[in-house]
């Protein structure tokens, strides 16, 4: 059976830099940074008390009154990005409901809604708790909405792969299409972690920077003084379609999804392999089904948490991949600006992969003033304007999980 190919025709996102995709591509080449403190709840006695927050976020403006009396944060998101795509794309999901999938990742689902709701019931007891809480913790609630909102009846798959997740969603929705189990499909991520539980258990662990005082300097990619990512809200879905079906349609195509790598460090839970090699692996998997090689990668849009170890293993996994190339191919790490939506910034950095494809310019790397000598990668000091035809994005998480995609721009004949 010959495999499908696959299409990028809608984008969707809901960032802290801005909602829509226009508004987030130029928050992004603007080079503003939306990390701030945090106002959300009171982070007294907290070792970090920043973040990077969507304050601008109406969701009356993506959901009825009904619907948004049965949904929380994460859902909202969820189904704003997805009806953000769905309208990029200029795509009538109803015409053919059964043929399109969900598939949406998540680090955290509903826990944020969870922790405020058990807040409400030792303070005023269970009768106080919203009955929505039983059907928004688990991870399907969001591609559960996202289908109940657009009447949508094909597969609806959730992950909660950790801060791959979002890369893990759009990769499994990619085999999907190529298989031809749907014709279409909304895919990335979403998350809503700011409650003081959720936040508060990652600075337990003292995974996040505690700049509390700088916190436009705080999310530092590969740079020398990192120490520990910024945490950020938010949601990114992509509409993948069949090219067959784009073309005939006469769909705007962003660029095609070529290839998808997925590995375990089988390490350690919360620290990546010191060798990269499995990080390595799954790139090199993605490149393989895109029947590319690493020279053929002009941009890698890197993972660049900015935590000492992951940036550093990182950079060994990506000179593993490309050896002494590794210092020359240009790369990008834009979490110094919007920060890290753990399972939701997978699918915004597709869609910056994307967009780069689309517009041949590739961001600056923000915060990374001053590069660790240990990280001898070739990041983007400025600006660059360049040919691009070949992008791959790298994305990791808590638990080892490695995931990377490799995104095509389509020639005229291609």
């Amino acid at each position: 059976m010959t495999a499908h190919r696959v299409a990028v025709t809608g984008i969707g996102v809901v960032t802290p830099l801005g909602i829509g995709i226009d508004a987030f591509w130029e928050g992004v080449l603007s080079e503003r940074v939306a990390v701030a403190p945090i106002t959300r709840f009171d982070t007294a006695g907290y070792r970090t008390r920043i973040a990077a927050q969507i304050d601008a976020f109406e969701p009356r403006a993506f959901l009825t009154a009904k619907r948004l009396n049965w949904t929380d944060r994460f859902s909202q998101f969820s189904i704003a990005a997805a009806r953000l795509a769905l309208e990029d794309a200029g795509y009538n999901a109803s015409a053919a409901s059964g043929d399109v999938g969900v598939y949406l990742g998540s680090a955290l689902g509903g826990l944020a809604f969870a922790d405020e709701q058990h807040d409400v019931f030792r303070e005023r007891g269970l009768d106080a708790v919203k009955p929505l809480l039983a059907i928004s913790v688990f991870g399907g609630a969001a591609t559960c909405n996202v289908a109940i909102e657009f009447g949508l009846r094909g597969p609806t798959v959730a992950n909660g792969n950790s801060c791959a997740s979002g890369a893990v969603a759009i990769g499994d929705a990619f085999r999907a299409i190529t298989r031809g189990d749907v014709r279409a499909a909304l895919a990335g991520g979403v998350e809503a972690p700011l409650s003081p539980l959720v936040f508060g258990a990652f600075t337990v662990i003292r995974a996040m920077s505690e700049r509390n005082d700088a916190p436009q300097a705080a999310s530092r990619p590969f740079d020398r003084g990192r120490d520990g990512f910024v945490m950020a809200e938010g949601a990114g879905v992509l509409l993948l379609e069949r090219l067959a079906d784009a073309r005939a349609r006469g769909a705007r195509v962003y660029g095609e999804i070529a290839g998808y790598g997925l590995t375990n460090d089988a390490y350690h839970m919360s620290a990546p392999r010191p060798d990269g090699a499995m990080n390595a692996d799954a790139m090199r998997r993605a490149l393989d089904e895109a029947h590319a090689a690493p020279a053929d990668v002009d941009l890698v849009n890197a993972h660049g948490s900015g935590t000492p170890l992951g940036d550093r293993c990182e950079t060994v996994a990506l000179e593993t991949l490309f050896g002494e190339r590794a210092a020359s191919v240009p790369v990008t790490a834009t979490k110094g600006q919007h920060g890290h939506a753990l399972g939701a910034t997978g699918a915004w950095e597709a869609a910056l992969s994307l967009l780069a494809l689309v517009h041949q310019t590739v961001p600056r790397s923000v915060n990374t003033d001053d590069a660790d000598p240990a990280c001898n990668l070739a990041l983007t000091r400025t600006r660059l304007e360049r040919r691009l035809r070949t992008v791959l994005s790298n994305s990791a998480g808590f638990g080892g999980i490695n995931a990377a995609l490799v995104f095509r721009r389509l020639d005229d004949d291609g």
